[in-house]
C-alpha cells in the first residue's frame, strides 16, 4: 500500500492529502488516510507541497514531538481493525469505547497505547503481535472507561 520504505510511505500521505484537497477521486485506502489527516489539522502543514524535508526527517522521543506519521498510521491501523474485525472481537471493543467516549477520535487516541505496546513487544521479540494479549489490553481499557 505505502511501499517498502519510509520515504515512499510519507509520499503516499502527501499525495493523498494533495488529491483530497484538490477534490480528486480517492481509492478506498486513500479515503481512510485523508480522513485521518483531516482529523489532524496540526499535521496538515507537514504534508503541503514543497515540504520535501519531512520525507527524511527523524522524529525521536528526545525532540519531545510525536512522530506524526506513526500517529496517523496507528489511527489507520485501528480503523482497519474495526472494519475487518481483526483480531476477532476488536471491532466490538472499539465500538464500545467510542460509544462510551462519544468521540471516535478520542477513543482512537486511547486505543493507541495498547496497540503501540503490542507492536513494540512483537518487534522486540522478533515475532508476530500477540493478538490475545492485545485484546486483553483493549478489554481492560474499555472496562475501565466506565459508561
Amino acid at each position: 500500500m505505502f511501499g517498502n520504505d519510509r520515504e515512499s510511505m510519507r509520499r503516499f500521505y502527501m499525495e493523498t492529502w494533495r488529491k483530497a484537497r484538490a477534490g480528486e477521486p480517492l481509492e478506498p485506502m486513500e479515503r481512510v488516510v485523508a480522513e485521518v489527516i483531516a482529523d489532524h489539522p496540526e499535521y496538515q502543514p507537514l504534508l503541503s507541497p514543497g515540504n520535501e524535508a519531512v520525507l527524511g526527517r527523524d522524529y525521536t522521543p528526545e525532540e519531545g514531538q510525536t512522530n506524526p506519521f506513526l500517529h496517523m498510521g496507528l489511527h489507520i491501523a485501528l480503523r482497519e481493525q474495526e472494519a475487518t474485525d481483526r483480531p476477532p472481537g476488536i471491532a466490538a471493543l472499539i465500538q464500545r469505547l467510542k460509544a462510551r467516549r462519544g468521540d471516535a477520535l478520542e477513543a482512537e487516541h486511547e486505543l493507541m497505547e495498547p496497540l503501540g505496546e503490542t507492536l513494540w513487544e512483537a518487534q522486540r521479540a522478533g515475532g508476530q503481535p500477540d493478538e490475545q494479549g492485545y485484546l486483553a489490553r483493549v478489554r481492560r481499557l474499555v472496562d475501565n472507561a466506565g459508561g
